[in-house]
This record gives structure tokens, sequence and C-alpha cells, in this order.
């Protein structure tokens, strides 16, 4: 049972988490992008900095519970499964 979450976690959870941290990035420079498009030509920037706050915050989210998780694995001392645990 072990082997299965650990290749669960391995294969999808983390690649799954790395996507979303990607669209979050690009979110984030779409905004910026036309934030500075939209102030060169003289119109209303809020769209565009909505696009980058959201994106900020999409990646504060993210790396916070990479940062709690953390926090929680070195306090409580508990084994992380990651790739070097999951050797056979």
């Amino acid at each position: 049972m072990s082997e299965l979450i650990c290749k669960v976690v391995t294969e999808i959870i983390n690649p799954i988490i790395i996507l979303i941290s990607a669209g979050a990035f690009v979110y984030f420079l779409f905004g910026l992008v036309k934030f500075l498009q939209t102030s060169a030509a003289g119109g209303d920037t809020k769209d565009g900095k909505n696009h980058m706050i959201w994106g900020i915050v999409g990646l504060v989210i993210i790396f916070g519970a990479y940062g709690i998780i953390n926090f929680v694995i070195g306090t409580f001392g508990i084994t992380p499964i990651g790739p070097l645990n999951c050797a056979a």
C-alpha cells in the first residue's frame, strides 16, 4: 500500500502541483503584459493589475502550502514521502 501512495505522490500529485504553479506564473505574466500594453496606450490598467494580483495570490497559496507541510513534517518528525524514500 505504501508503494501505491508513493507512486501516486511522485507520479501524479507532484507534477500537478508543478503544473498549477506554472499556470499561476503564466497568469501573472499575462497580467503584466496586459498592464504594460494598456498603460502604453493610455487605457485602464485595472484588468492587468487584477490578473497580476491573482497570479501572485495563487503562487503565495501554493508555496505557503509547501511551507506549512514542511513545518508540520519538521515539527512532528514525520518522514516525508519522496523519490528518495520510495526506493524499493
